[in-house]
């Protein structure tokens, strides 16, 4: 005969083991979780943020991040960097609402093919297994965010897709994998930052994981909603939650900048310009 007090402990310890058990051995399924949460906002409600966030460059929003506790959170790494320059009206500056894409590296490998195989081989990988699911998701003041770090020498953004992405509202592109008929990009002025060039097409060599989820690019959490900066020092994301505190914050830093430099530029006799005039809000 089994005594009470023994079962008791018995009892005792199945409940302590259970409740001490990691997520995934409590019987729920963790593959059907999402873990990182993120909220969605209206149009309203990012155009009213990126107001906020008019005129700032990352050196003022890193130290608004500064500011809020932020240190080192959203600097992309510096490897990232814009394919041109605009150094007169700053054209590819950019400040936009994350929207995200996934892009990994395909097992999938077809065979010799005809020229007619080809054709109807790569239609089917861009509709089916490489596509671009993420286009009806933009919107004026987007910034498409691409996850492709492990892309090898593929160009999953060109000249074509990327200027139908600005048709439909996106300010620029950022990707941590690559990108291809460069000169064309450059011609448009289509503000790209990118980690390197990437000449092959996607067929063949990467798949779409997901789309407007929680990414990795340059080393930093971009989920969608996030506010991204970007100019000629990199890119910074900017967590929501925190994207109106680290905007008033950065907005001080940058104005007393523009005081200090405007005196100098005068000490200079130097012409003033954009970069010192007061901020127009």
């Amino acid at each position: 005969m089994v005594r009470w007090p023994f079962l008791a402990l018995v009892l005792l310890a199945s409940f302590i083991s259970k409740s001490l058990a990691a997520p995934w051995q409590s019987g729920d399924k963790a593959q059907d979780k999402k873990f990182i949460s993120f909220s969605k906002y209206s149009q309203e409600e990012d155009e009213r943020i990126l107001k906020l966030f008019e005129g700032l460059r990352v050196a003022d929003v890193s130290d608004g991040m500064d500011m809020a506790g932020l240190q080192d959170v959203g600097l992309m790494d510096p490897d990232i960097k814009p394919l041109w320059r605009d150094v007169e009206t700053f054209q590819h500056f950019i400040c936009g609402i994350a929207v995200t894409v996934r892009y990994v590296p395909t097992n999938r490998r077809p065979g010799k093919m005809s020229a007619a195989e080809f054709k109807d081989w790569e239609g089917r990988w861009y509709r089916e297994i490489s596509p671009e699911p993420f286009v009806p998701l933009l919107r004026p003041g987007s910034i498409l965010i691409i996850d492709g770090e492990q892309d090898r020498d593929t160009g999953s953004i060109g000249s074509n897709n990327s200027l139908l992405w600005k048709t439909k509202g996106a300010r620029g592109i950022v990707t941590s994998g690559g990108a291809r008929d460069t000169d064309e990009v450059m011609k448009q002025k289509i503000p790209l930052y990118l980690k390197k060039i990437g000449r092959g097409i996607r067929p063949g060599r990467n798949e779409v994981e997901s789309v407007n989820q929680p990414i990795m690019c340059g080393g930093v959490l971009v989920r969608p909603g996030d506010v991204v900066v970007a100019d000629g020092d990199g890119v910074i994301v900017v967590p929501r939650e925190q994207a109106e505190e680290v905007a008033k914050a950065a907005r001080q830093i940058l104005e007393a900048d523009k005081t200090g430099r405007r005196k100098l530029y005068q000490q200079l006799g130097m012409p003033l310009d954009r970069t010192v005039e007061p901020s127009r809000r």
